[in-house]
């Protein structure tokens, strides 16, 4: 990735770069979008909002290395993900990216600390280390006090808390999130919104976040439309 300014190069989580998605439909060609850009600093907050079916999620999913794109480049940290095997990828996010979805996806027959802890198993780190820092993380999201509890004596909104934690444990670059809130209420939501606040402002992580909720979008940083196949500001 070529970059005249090598400051600017540092500072930026995702360059993404003229990238098109295509599927084939037996001889025709459904295009989702073509020819996008977007470049996410450190630090920063990027809302995606767009129509149902514009081609969010398969944007994130792209830049999250779970699929490929038909054309374009896209650079997390400054390597392209796409050139890498698909064990490379792997190993790649579980280090540098954290995911949390509109349902939680957590393991119901584990604990919320050893939900928090999985990434870091993964990753290989040390059953003491991984403890702590996911121990330290719930108490980060307010729920010191439900560690040893399992997703089904959570809450909605503890349920994402806890997603949330175990996206940071490995204490990536960037996290993605595909409509955090759209299965809470709003009073819920709102602390979710808030908490994603304090934790980007706290860890300079980057959040790029598909989402519904143009107030919460607006509130959390810069937001853009997916329409028509393309990205745009939104005003």
């Amino acid at each position: 990735m070529s970059n005249t300014n090598p400051g600017m190069q540092s500072s930026l989580v995702i360059n993404c770069r003229q990238v098109t998605r295509t599927y084939s439909e037996g001889p025709e060609k459904l295009t989702i979008f073509s020819d996008i850009s977007l470049q996410v600093n450190t630090g920063e907050t990027v809302a995606i909002v767009g129509s149902s079916g514009a081609g969010k999620t398969t944007l994130l999913n792209l830049l999250g290395g779970l699929d490929r794109p038909s054309s374009g480049e896209i650079a997390i940290c400054g390597k392209d993900i796409h050139r890498m095997s698909e064990a490379g990828r792997a190993r790649f996010r579980n280090r540098h990216l954290g995911f949390v979805y509109q349902f939680h996806h957590l393991l119901p027959e584990f604990t919320a600390l050893e939900n928090v802890m999985m990434p870091c198993a993964l990753g290989g780190q040390s059953v003491p280390k991984a403890r702590a820092k996911a121990s330290r993380l719930l108490e980060q999201v307010g729920l010191a006090e439900r560690l040893t509890h399992k997703p089904g004596e959570l809450s909605g909104g503890e349920r994402q808390r806890v997603a949330i934690a175990r996206a940071l444990v490995n204490e990536p670059e960037c996290v993605l999130m595909d409509e955090p809130t759209g299965n809470l209420d709003e009073h819920t939501g709102e602390g979710v919104r808030g908490l994603i606040e304090s934790l980007r402002d706290q860890l300079g992580i980057s959040f790029v976040m598909v989402t519904h909720d143009m107030a919460m979008a607006r509130s959390l940083g810069r937001v853009l439309r997916l329409e028509q196949g393309r990205l745009v500001q939104e005003l």
